[in-house]
């Protein structure tokens, strides 16, 4: 089935929408296509790919006016022709879908998303309950695809804005039994440029591809802080 897609072409100060059409077989995703075209059309286009199982993350671009996943996203669920195809809003086009990423994973960093725990380690490893594991079962499925911090306009905003990707990373340590870095994350959120920059607009938990709720981790983040106030 030919189908026209329109591509983001250049950067920010020079670009446009460059259409192609793709011979569409069935099954085929949004990355699929983007393959096609650079295979067999055009090789100067340039994005980004890795694992095309939704488990990497790299493939996250504005597909039709929406934050999702390249290699997710079945062109035959599309309904709007030509499928228009951007790179994520909010950060800067370096060349056609792709974007800056280090300012994302540098606010990442200010959260100290791992494990701290200066206890000795255990023989075989550190024990959670099912229950306590709950808390947390679906703040570890974040992929780091930044469609959520992309589509938040508090980001847009503030770039020093933490953003919701980060804070729910902050969430699924702070709320592991099993670590003890506390104290060192709240000076990192409890500011303007972290919790507090949340308007609770959501739509980081419309962007997500995984389905996850960073809005009330953050919620839930803002409660604790307070707790730990008064």
């Amino acid at each position: 089935m030919e189908t026209k897609f329109k591509v983001f072409r250049g950067d920010k100060k020079s670009h446009k929408l460059q259409e192609f059409t793709v011979d569409v077989q069935p099954g085929w995703t949004v990355l699929d296509a983007l393959n096609d075209i650079k295979w067999n059309q055009d090789g100067t286009l340039v994005y980004r790919r890795s694992c095309r199982h939704g488990i990497c993350g790299s493939c996250a671009m504005k597909i039709n006016g929406l934050n999702s996943l390249a290699c997710e996203t079945q062109i035959k669920d599309i309904k709007r022709r030509p499928i228009v195809v951007e790179p994520l809003p909010g950060f800067k086009i370096l060349k056609d879908l792709t974007v800056d990423m280090d300012p994302f994973f540098e606010l990442l960093e200010e959260i100290k998303p791992y494990l701290i725990n200066d206890n000795p380690p255990p023989d075989k490893e550190r024990v959670q309950s099912p229950e306590d594991f709950k808390h947390i079962s679906t703040a570890i499925n974040c992929i780091l695809c930044s469609s959520c911090t992309s589509s938040c306009p508090s980001y847009w905003a503030d770039k020093n804005y933490l953003g919701p990707a980060a804070l729910l990373k902050a969430y699924r340590y702070i709320f592991d039994t099993r670590d003890e870095g506390e104290a060192e994350r709240i000076s990192e959120i409890d500011n303007r440029h972290g919790l507090w920059r949340c308007h609770t607009i959501i739509n980081c938990v419309d962007a997500c591809p995984k389905n996850l709720a960073p809005t009330e981790a953050i919620s839930k983040l803002k409660n604790w802080i307070i707790s730990q106030k008064y």
